[in-house]
């Protein structure tokens, strides 16, 4: 079954983490229906992206446990 869903991404360290992580968000474009990304205007390393999701839950689970061993990024997830 697909859930439609929120997912937070903060992202320390952009410069660093960002590539592997835009490889991850890109991978798992299908499922993604909505993305916001906004940066913190006082400090340029640290940013945030939210994502609407419609999957199940194990697709989200995996992209979740990709991008949180990543360093520097940090993942919330919420289901409606």
């Amino acid at each position: 079954m697909d859930y439609l869903s929120v997912m937070s991404i903060r992202v320390d360290h952009r410069k660093d983490s960002a590539p592997r992580m835009q490889e991850i968000l890109t991978q798992n474009g299908d499922i993604i229906v909505g993305r916001l990304g906004i940066h913190d205007p006082d400090e340029v390393n640290h940013g945030l992206i939210t994502l609407n999701l419609r999957s199940d839950m194990g697709r989200i689970n995996n992209m979740m446990d990709q991008l949180s061993g990543l360093e520097g990024i940090k993942v919330n997830h919420m289901q409606a």
